[in-house]
């Protein structure tokens, strides 16, 4: 047997240990070369460039900062894991050292084997990406709705980009860990595994500290969003208490509330609680390292889906603009040619054999206050197309309609509005009225940012008749269309020909199929992007609790196994790990979901859209996942436990 094939049995034998390594390794692989297979598509970049620019622009820079992301963070996960499963074979290392191989030959075997690994990962990732190319083009094109769909194409590009960037990837961890393990004595290392574990200790000032650091991390988030302190040093600050906290949590809190539970003799000594919290204590500090990673990926993961699916959600276009087609005209001359555009738009509906309402109303804006205001006739008009109203003024009275931002975050400033109308009135000529406010209403009727002014048609007139110099009159058609899913290629048309028209430029149209398209392909792009580095992110959090389960696989059967001499019984056995997979798999999940659930708080008020289903599916998704996995390795662990339990 010579020395390379001594490198692959050595791979080969220690299969079950590497398998979620390598797993995660060419998942991470496959990931990418399919962003570079949609990245360099020869239809993807056309077709949406012929539909948005912003599409096409976010398309292009998302996948190229998708596949960085996963290069990095698979750097570091490879060197962390390539590293860990080193230092677990220290006692492998120090007998080859004890027969006679050189240290050298130690580091070219660690060499070889490492890149055996890649190597068979990066082609395994390939061919899959090759397997599944053609369905993710479909999903692709169905999630972007490309008409004329993806066809499938033969990505030499992506596969020797692939293949080359983590081919550099593996060599860089393969030489940044060929020390690992290398000891001055070949003794130390055969001796490792039977050296005696310290008793688990903790700093109650640190662990306190991990608590306060969280808190503050928490409190500076709310201040930067509720407060408005849009500071980016405050949100970096914010970002580094939770990180520190987060590891305090882990490598002091954690140990620290264990002794706790322990100094407790009532509840130490209850059924198989002294072996489950004596041995929790000694997993909780070996592995917070681990458990911190873990966290800190969850999280991430969790919470860039969650803002992916939020800002992409395209149910928001057709909730905050509800009409089919909304003309504007700017400006009070030249009313002949927008009757002529107006009639132009109900002609192309009306040839295409689709139903129709429509109003029209006057709107005009002070220059200094930037205030919307209406007549009231004009409103209710509107009002009854949206199936609101009708609503009624006195003289001296005036109505709030809620715009776009006050209806999302609830804030109101309904004195200053009142104040502003005051101010109106009084540029108008009529300061000695004393206006007072009926009333605010909520209802979805006018589709703009700001609060709008409803006041009665004659203040209107007074006001519109004022000094046209600070006001800006404003004449705006809303169309109501039942079935507006079909108007994509009418309004298309339509918005070609009236942008290209140069009677006036002071006019802008606008349709709902069009904006409802686009954010549909934007969200298309945001899902195909956070899903895929988000499973990604995952996996590597999976890949280290199976390598922390299995590298220490052989001390627990010795442990297990003199236990069941002593009389611990099969069922015993079964409960005590069970107990102790769940605070590895799901201790760090909750941490995840809890930092999490802070962004998603903070980001339903920045994006003001609530944020509760998107987080909730994404929690029930990745829960089910992580609930299935943990059964999956309680099922094998508990199996080679029990063969050694009498």
């Amino acid at each position: 047997m010579n020395f390379r094939q001594f490198a692959y049995r050595n791979v080969v034998r220690k299969k079950r240990t590497y398998a979620a390594h390598f797993l995660s390794s060419a998942f991470s692989v496959m990931a990418f070369f399919i962003y570079a297979v949609l990245l360099y598509h020869p239809d993807l970049q056309g077709q949406l460039a012929s539909s948005s620019a912003t599409a096409s622009y976010l398309a292009t820079m998302g996948l190229k900062v998708s596949q960085y992301f996963i290069f990095v963070f698979s750097f570091l996960f490879l060197l962390y894991s390539a590293g860990a499963f080193l230092k677990a074979r220290k006692k492998e290392f120090g007998i080859l050292l004890v027969l006679g191989m050189t240290e050298k030959q130690r580091m070219k075997l660690t060499f070889a084997e490492n890149m055996l690994i890649g190597l068979a990962a990066i082609a395994s990732g390939i061919g899959l990406g090759l397997l599944f190319t053609k369905l993710m083009l479909l999903a692709s094109a169905e999630l972007l709705m490309l008409e004329e769909g993806l066809r499938f194409y033969l990505p030499l590009h992506a596969v020797w980009m692939t293949a080359g960037a983590f081919s550099l990837l593996f060599l860089a961890v393969s030489i940044l860990t060929l020390r690992v393990g290398r000891v001055a004595s070949p003794l130390e290392l055969i001796k490792e595994d039977n050296k005696p574990k310290p008793e688990p200790k903790a700093s109650v000032w640190l662990s306190m500290l991990a608590l306060l650091l969280i808190a503050a991390g928490y409190g500076m988030v709310f201040v930067f969003v509720y407060k408005r302190a849009f500071f980016l040093w405050l949100l970096a600050l914010a970002i580094v208490c939770v990180v520190i906290g987060t590891y305090f949590l882990f490598t002091q809190f954690s140990v620290y509330a264990l002794r706790a539970l322990r100094r407790k003799q009532e509840l130490l000594f209850r059924g198989i609680n002294l072996m489950t919290l004596t041995d929790m204590a000694y997993r909780v500090r070996d592995n917070a390292a681990m458990f911190f990673m873990v966290a800190t990926v969850m999280a991430v993961s969790f919470s860039g889906i969650g803002a992916c699916l939020a800002i992409g959600d395209p149910d928001r276009t057709e909730k905050s603009y509800p009409y089919a087609f909304t003309y504007q005209f700017f400006g009070s001359e030249n009313e002949q040619a927008e009757e002529g555009r107006l009639a132009r738009i109900d002609d192309a509906l009306t040839s295409a054999r689709l139903a129709f309402t429509k109003a029209r109303l006057e709107m005009v804006t002070a220059g200094d206050s930037g205030v919307p205001v209406v007549g009231l006739t004009s409103f209710n008009e509107l009002a009854e197309l949206r199936g609101f109203g009708p609503y009624a003024l006195g003289d001296n009275e005036l109505l709030i309609a809620s715009g776009l931002v006050s209806r999302n975050n609830g804030v109101y400033h309904d004195e200053e509005m009142l104040k502003q109308a005051r101010t109106l009135m009084a540029k108008a000529g009529d300061g000695t009225m004393e206006l007072r406010l009926n009333g605010r209403t909520n209802d979805s009727v006018m589709p703009v940012p700001s609060d709008v002014l409803v006041v009665p048609d004659a203040s209107f007139g007074l006001i519109r008749g004022a000094a046209a110099g600070d006001l800006t009159n404003t004449s705006v058609t809303y169309y109501v269309v039942p079935e507006w899913e079909k108007t994509l290629d009418l309004a298309r048309q339509l918005e070609a020909e009236l942008s290209t028209d140069a009677v006036m430029a002071d006019d802008a149209f606008s349709a709902l199929a069009i904006d409802h398209h686009r954010d549909r392909q934007l969200n298309g792009i945001l899902l195909i992007i956070s899903v895929l580095v988000g499973v990604v992110f995952f996996t590597f959090a999976a890949s280290f609790l199976y390598f922390r389960l299995y590298a220490d696989v052989e001390r627990d059967e010795k442990q297990y196994g003199m236990v069941g001499k002593l009389g611990l019984s099969r069922q015993e056995l079964g409960r005590l790990v069970t107990r102790q997979l769940s605070v590895m798999f799901f201790l760090p999940f909750l941490i995840g979901v809890a930092h999490s659930a802070v962004a998603f708080v903070n980001m339903a008020e920045l994006t003001m859209y609530s944020m509760v289903n998107n987080s909730l599916l994404i929690y029930g998704v990745f829960l089910a996942i992580q609930v299935l996995y943990f059964l999956l390795i309680r099922w094998r662990y508990l199996a080679r436990m029990r063969s050694r339990v009498a």
